[in-house]
């Protein structure tokens, strides 16, 4: 499934297909219960079994530089949702532990229901977090002594904990609830020019990794060209009242090789 969702979202909005935002949910009691640890395929990578039937004569060195790879792709599905060219709304409810913090973070906007559990489990199962918790999280919400403690002990955090801390934006009035304030949020981003939309998320991820400076360098470039949109005529009539709700057209297909 990994290789699907990284598939998937260098896929959605970069073909023509309209998308204006995704809605991030997951089926079922809980949103995800983390890697699946009786998974036999996911581990064999890191035997590294090339055939070789005297796997202990095989170093530790060739089983590190064999296995790195297929930690780079399980980051990779990741950051395909952060490089998504359209905002992403995860809808979070019961437990998302682990690599479901990893996606989550990789999303624009986080909101949950009530009875929502989160977990950084991975210390608890002997490993650091490495696809990508240990990066993202703490440019969310802080590099503070909760953060540290949460990601070293690997206990449960509650929905209140994380609006508190600012993981995600609200808390559902019930699970029964979540998809309509998220269908909510999605409604008021689309009301709005798909193109200011991509470049205000450009834009946002841009900054966070770079200096203030580089940042407004980014966008002075990046606006030069947007601002020539018809988009802009149609927002400003929209705003002041002089129409109804306008209607953009839908993004080009992404120039691919």
């Amino acid at each position: 499934m990994w290789r699907e969702i990284g598939e998937a979202f260098r896929q959605i909005g970069t073909t023509g297909d309209g998308t204006r935002c995704i809605l991030l949910s997951g089926s079922g009691k809980g949103f995800c219960g983390g890697i699946d640890i009786t998974d036999e395929q996911f581990f064999s990578g890191i035997s590294a079994d090339n055939g070789n039937d005297d796997e202990s004569s095989i170093d530790m060195a060739r089983k590190a530089l064999a296995f790195k790879p297929q930690i780079s792709q399980m980051q990779a599905a990741f950051t395909a949702l952060e490089e998504c060219p359209v905002p992403i709304v995860a809808a979070i409810h019961g437990a998302c532990i682990g690599a479901g913090i990893d996606m989550v973070c990789c999303a624009d906007v986080r909101i949950c229901s009530p009875n929502t559990v989160f977990s950084i489990r991975e210390a608890r199962l002997g490993l650091a977090a490495d696809v990508g918790t240990l990066q993202r999280f703490p440019k969310l919400v802080g590099f503070g002594s909760r953060v540290r403690e949460l990601c070293f002990t690997g206990e449960d955090f509650s929905a209140e904990d994380a609006l508190k801390i600012g993981f995600v934006s609200r808390i559902s009035k019930s699970e029964s609830h979540l998809f309509e304030e998220a269908n909510h949020i999605i409604s008021k981003i689309i009301a709005n020019s798909p193109v200011a939309v991509t470049v205000t998320k450009s834009s946002l991820n841009y900054s966070r990794d770079h200096t203030v400076r580089e940042g407004l360098d980014h966008v002075a470039l990046t606006n030069s060209a947007a601002l020539m949109s018809d988009d802009l005529v149609k927002s400003f009539m929209m705003t002041s009242g002089a129409g109804g709700a306008a209607e953009f057209a839908p993004l080009q297909p992404h120039s691919r090789l």
